[in-house]
């Protein structure tokens, strides 16, 4: 897969960074990236995709466009109300990126139907809105052996990590799943929602761009990325930290219990 004359005065700024350069724009374009969720969250990891040449972006979301997410939600306008999130966060892509296949699945991610998508992609992004959806999603990547980059926010504040618990690390032990970080999910109604709570609209291009870096950075293999690290933002305080989170021998998906009876 080569660039074309266009792409390559398009994407000079990555090419000219030793990091990524001409190979790592290859991989970028070659690269299979399922964004589920395209709101808060999912519209700048998308933006952020589709404007470094991630040749094949798929949309998973099944929601439409309601006048209360235009707070945050920047990838829709005013006219975009009333219609299906995905079909319109694939116009604007393809208006930011005409190099960029568009996959729409206006569909909503669970148990049952997880998997089988999650297969035909390279990296999934998870940006959706509830736990049901998360812990489908972070399950079925481990089962399909995909990279999972994942983020969550408060009100003031958020999280991402990387997910590659099919794989081990340098000392041969596990990666951890979403299990051994959050082994269960909360009670049904003990965590408010968005619209019950509030959040801070910047602070989702924040976290949501730091989720895109992270893909691209996954993608072309450079710094250390987020696999088994959380990284967290409060924009009370403008603070950043990082802290270390291992594999749990006692979850579901990798644990002592789950491999001795495969």
């Amino acid at each position: 897969m080569s660039l074309s004359s266009e792409e390559v005065e398009r994407y000079a700024r990555h090419i000219v960074l030793r990091e990524i350069g001409g190979p790592g724009q290859n991989k970028l374009k070659a690269a299979r990236v399922l964004v589920i969720g395209a709101g808060g969250l999912g519209g700048p990891v998308l933006q952020y995709l589709a404007a470094a040449g991630v040749g094949t972006l798929g949309i998973a979301d099944d929601d439409h466009v309601a006048l209360s997410n235009l707070q945050r939600q920047v990838l829709f306008a005013t006219a975009d109300i009333g219609r299906p999130k995905a079909e319109r966060a694939g116009a604007a892509l393809a208006a930011i990126n005409p190099h960029v296949a568009i996959v729409l699945h206006p569909m909503r991610i669970m148990a049952d139907n997880a998997e089988g998508l999650i297969a035909t992609y390279d990296i999934i992004v998870d940006g959706s809105d509830n736990f049901a959806t998360r812990y489908a999603v972070s399950d079925a990547c481990y089962h399909a052996r995909r990279a999972l980059v994942t983020g969550s926010m408060g009100t003031f504040d958020g999280a991402v990590t990387t997910l590659r618990p099919f794989e081990s690390n340098a000392a041969g032990t596990p990666n951890p799943t979403y299990r051994c970080l959050f082994p269960e999910p909360p009670p049904e109604g003990s965590v408010p929602t968005c619209a019950e709570a509030g959040v801070l609209g910047a602070l989702t291009g924040i976290v949501g761009s730091t989720m895109a870096l992270e893909v691209i950075r996954e993608i072309v293999g450079f710094g250390e990325g987020l696999v088994g690290r959380l990284l967290l933002m409060d924009t009370r305080s403008m603070r950043f930290e990082t802290l270390r989170y291992a594999w749990d021998a006692d979850n579901p998906l990798s644990g002592t219990a789950a491999t001795a009876g495969t």
